[in-house]
């Protein structure tokens, strides 16, 4: 189905962090709908789903857990992100790989091939690239947490600076 059914507004807020400006877009109940290094909420908007799309957004100076959560994140507690909701809808594999991308250990990054086969389809590499690609909920979906078998990094949305960053920050 790919019909809007979601007019509402989402609230996001960006916060200021080592790594760059962070901004999150969250629903009505607080659940992360996307988010990533960038000031630019309409951008991540276009991220989601079209069944979860809010019609509007609104600038709020934090998001409560959220914010808390990005902050501590970024200050070395790589484990606070784990508790926030998320909401992304897509294929039964792609929600499966994004709920197996949040067991990956901070720290602990394995390859494409591993995450194809911990998501249950070990010749599906270029599946599992995909869940990260499509991903809109960077950070609290840790598809920087992937990187090629050759060990490079392969892709990231936000860019391979932001992706080793986050991969030194989790390796101390």
């Amino acid at each position: 189905m790919n019909t809007r059914i979601n007019s509402g507004t989402a609230d996001f807020a960006t916060v200021t962090t080592a790594a760059g400006p962070f901004t999150a877009l969250v629903d009505a109940e607080g659940a992360v709908l996307a988010s990533g290094w960038t000031a630019d909420a309409e951008n991540l908007r276009g991220l989601i789903h079209t069944t979860l799309r809010p019609g509007a957004l609104r600038e709020r100076t934090e998001l409560g857990r959220v914010t808390t959560a990005i902050e501590r994140y970024h200050a070395g507690d790589l484990t606070v992100i784990d508790s926030i909701a998320v909401r992304q809808v897509s294929g039964p594999f792609l929600v499966h790989a994004w709920e197996v991308l949040r067991k990956v250990p901070a720290g602990e990054p394995i390859t494409y091939t591993d995450f194809a086969a911990a998501s249950g389809r070990p010749a599906a590499t270029r599946a599992a690239a995909n869940a990260c690609a499509r991903n809109a909920a960077a950070l609290f979906i840790p598809c920087h947490r992937i990187f090629r078998t050759d060990g490079t990094l392969g892709g990231f949305r936000w860019g391979l600076p932001i992706k080793q960053w986050l991969l030194d920050h989790e390796s101390h």
